[in-house]
C-alpha cells in the first residue's frame, strides 16, 4: 500500500493531462492551456516523486540520501507556480503575462533556495516517509522544509481566494463558475498538506512527535485536493461537451415529427437507414434519413399549396421563418399521401424543384418539424383537398 495513494492521484491528473495536451496541440500559442498543461504535470510528477518506493528509487541510484526530497521540494513549488500562472491568465489573459512572469521569477529563486540549502545541511540518514518531521530541527535542511512548505501554502491559498472570489462574481456563470468553484474548493484543501506538515514539524521543535500528521494526514490532503483540481480544470471541457449532446439529443426529438411522416416512404422505397448503436450520431442519422426522404419526394411538393399556404400564414403572423415552415410542412405532408395514393408527380422532369438548399438546413428543418405537430397542422383529407384545389 506503500505510495498507492500518490500513485492513484497520479493517475488522475494523467487523465486530466492526456485530455488538455490534446487541446494545446491545437492551440500551441494560448498561455491559459500552456499554463493548465504545466499545472497537470507538474502535479503529476510530485505524487509520483513523493511516492516512497520513487523516494528510495532516486536515492539509491544517485548515490546521495535523501536527494529525492529536494528534486520533489522544488517541482512542488514549481506546481505551486503553476497554480498562480493559471489563475493570472483564466482572469486576465495574455495582458497578465507581466504578474505571470514575476510570479515564475519569485519561485524559481525559492527552488534555487532549496537546493542551496539542501547542499549546506547534513541529511545523511535516508528517510523516505517522515524526511519533514525528521530534520525538521535539522540547520539548513529544517529551513528547507519551511521554505517550500511556506511557498506552496502561500500559492495554494492566494489561488483558492482568488477562484472562490472571481465564481461569485455575477458575470461568471455555468460551467466556468462550477470550474472555479471547484479548483478553488481543491486548492484550499491542497492547503492541509503544508499546514499538516508545518504543524507536525512545528511539533517537533517543541520536542513533540506528531509525525502522523505528516505521514497519514497530509497525503490525504493532497489526493482530495488532486481529484478537485483534475475536476476544476476539466469541467469547462466536459461542461461543454455535455451541453453540446443535450443540444443535439433535443434536436433530434425536435426532427422525429418529420422523419415520421416520412416514416412510410422510406420503408417503402427502402431509404430508411438502421439507427446506429452510438446515441452521439442520433442527430446525423435522423438528418440522413430526412434528407433521403425529401429528395425521394421532390417530385410531389406543389409550389401552389406552398405557396397559398405561405401567403396566408404570414398575413396571420408576419413572421417569414414561421410562414416558410407551415407551408414546407403543409405541403410534404400533403405529397407523402399523394404519393403513396399513387398520384401524379407535380413538377415535370426538368422542372426546378420548391426545395432549396436553405430548406434543408438543419434550423429549417426543425422549424418545419414543429409546425407538423401544431394544433392545426394539415391532416391527410385536408392535404389532398388542398392538392386538388391548387392543381384545378
Amino acid at each position: 500500500m506503500s505510495g498507492l495513494i500518490n500513485y492513484i492521484s497520479c493517475g488522475m491528473l494523467w487523465l486530466g493531462l492526456g485530455l488538455k495536451i490534446r487541446d494545446l496541440l491545437g492551440h500551441k500559442s494560448d498561455p491559459f492551456l500552456r499554463a493548465i498543461t504545466v499545472l497537470l504535470a507538474l502535479a503529476s510528477l510530485g505524487f509520483v516523486l513523493g511516492a516512497p518506493p520513487t523516494v528510495g528509487a532516486i536515492n539509491r541510484l544517485s548515490g546521495i540520501p535523501n536527494l529525492a526530497a529536494p528534486i520533489t521540494y522544488a517541482v512542488i513549488t514549481a506546481y505551486s507556480a503553476a497554480c498562480l500562472v493559471l489563475v493570472v491568465y483564466w482572469r486576465d489573459g495574455r495582458q497578465g503575462r507581466r504578474t505571470a512572469r514575476r510570479w515564475i521569477v519569485s519561485y524559481a529563486v525559492i527552488i534555487a533556495g532549496i537546493g542551496t540549502l539542501f547542499a549546506l545541511g547534513d541529511a545523511s540518514q535516508e528517510r523516505r516517509v517522515d524526511f519533514d518531521t525528521y530534520y525538521a530541527t535539522t540547520p539548513y535542511i529544517g529551513a528547507m522544509i519551511v521554505l517550500y512548505l511556506v511557498a506552496h501554502l502561500a500559492a495554494v491559498t492566494v489561488t483558492g481566494v482568488w477562484s472562490l472570489r472571481w465564481a461569485l462574481n455575477s458575470a461568471v456563470r455555468g460551467w466556468v463558475r462550477a470550474s472555479l468553484l471547484t479548483l478553488g474548493v481543491g486548492t484550499i484543501i491542497g492547503a492541509g498538506y503544508s499546514v499538516s506538515k508545518l504543524i507536525a514539524a512545528g511539533a517537533r521543535w517543541a520536542g513533540h512527535d506528531w509525525s502522523f500528521l505528516a505521514t497519514k494526514l497530509s497525503p490525504g490532503f493532497a489526493g482530495l485536493a488532486a481529484l478537485l483540481t483534475v475536476a476544476g480544470v476539466l469541467l469547462p471541457f466536459i461542461g461543454h461537451h455535455l451541453t453540446r449532446c443535450q443540444s443535439e439529443l433535443s434536436t433530434y426529438r425536435r426532427l422525429a415529427p418529420l422523419e415520421r411522416q416520412l416514416s412510410d416512404l422510406l420503408k417503402r422505397r427502402t431509404l430508411k437507414l438502421r439507427r446506429p448503436l452510438s446515441p452521439l450520431v442520433w442527430l446525423a442519422w435522423r438528418q440522413s434519413s430526412i434528407h433521403n426522404g425529401l429528395d425521394a419526394l421532390q417530385a410531389y411538393l406543389n409550389k401552389a399549396l406552398y405557396q397559398q399556404t405561405y401567403e396566408r400564414e404570414f398575413s396571420k403572423t408576419s413572421d417569414d421563418q414561421q410562414a416558410e415552415a407551415a407551408a414546407l410542412a403543409t405541403t410534404i405532408a400533403a405529397a407523402t399521401v399523394s404519393e403513396r395514393a399513387g398520384q401524379p408527380a407535380q413538377v415535370g422532369e426538368g422542372e426546378p424543384s420548391l426545395l432549396k438548399a436553405q430548406h434543408l438546413e438543419l434550423a429549417v428543418l426543425v422549424r418545419v418539424s414543429e409546425a407538423l405537430t401544431e394544433a392545426n397542422r394539415v391532416r391527410p383529407a385536408q392535404t389532398c383537398d388542398a392538392a386538388a384545389e391548387s392543381t384545378a
